[in-house]
């Protein structure tokens, strides 16, 4: 859990949050439409969730299957998607209730999204995990594996890849992970330049509170942002 932020405090965080990703578009020559940001929700309470969708807050992101189905009843109509580490016993409990899922890191995670998705009955977008700093703690596609997944993951059924996602490694300077993002950036149109069936490099999901605005300088058109809207989160 995490301690109740105020209307206030939520509206001076949003507020310097779109003023900074202003100054990053302005150097990439794009508009505010060019990037979605969503809203990290994990640990936030309903009811902050439901009051920054009122201020505009138009794509949500959780981490917990669990918590997430706590939620989801009463979280204001909104797009959903699930941003964090995905059991493949848990794809069936949210098959139905996401347009996205961000973090498919291996051929097994997929298999499964297809296979449930084909009994539900429905189409799944997907985007594929790439470990851009070959970190062993972390789960994701490698770079160099990256193609070949795409390719091979195209060919299942009810499931579409429309891009990557990254999370680079922790660094005191924010800065210092441009050079990851200008990694994910190339290998993102490489793999669009293939034209593969089934996969489209729409989205390149990257960037969360300390440097979307490097990110999205690097080409980074959806941000995850927890902290910078909700502010620190405090567990019990």
């Amino acid at each position: 859990m995490m301690e109740k932020l105020s209307a206030k405090e939520f509206d001076a965080n949003y507020k310097t949050i779109l003023e900074k990703l202003d100054k990053a578009l302005l150097k990439t020559n794009k508009s505010p439409s060019d990037v979605i940001l969503l809203a990290a929700t994990k640990t936030v309470d309903v009811d902050t969730i439901n009051y920054a969708i009122s201020k505009g807050i138009n794509f949500i992101g959780e981490n917990r299957v669990q918590e997430f189905l706590s939620k989801y009843d009463m979280i204001s109509p909104v797009h959903k998607h699930f941003i964090g580490h995905l059991q493949t016993n848990k794809v069936k409990d949210i098959i139905n209730r996401v347009e996205l899922i961000h973090s498919v890191h291996s051929l097994k995670l997929a298999a499964e999204i297809s296979k449930q998705a084909v009994k539900n009955n429905r189409h799944i977008d997907i985007l594929l995990e790439v470990n851009i700093g070959n970190e062993e703690s972390k789960s994701g596609f490698a770079s160099d594996e990256v193609l070949d997944a795409v390719m091979e993951i195209s060919k299942y059924d009810n499931i579409s890849i429309k891009g990557l996602m990254a999370i680079p490694p922790i660094c005191e300077n924010p800065e210092d992970n441009r050079q990851y993002f200008k990694e994910m950036y190339k290998l993102f149109i490489d793999i669009g330049d293939k034209k593969i069936d089934n996969s489209s490099m729409d989205i390149l999901s990257m960037g969360m509170s300390d440097d979307f605005d490097i990110a999205v300088e690097e080409g980074a058109n959806l941000i995850r942002l927890g902290t910078a809207l909700f502010g620190k989160r405090i567990y019990y």
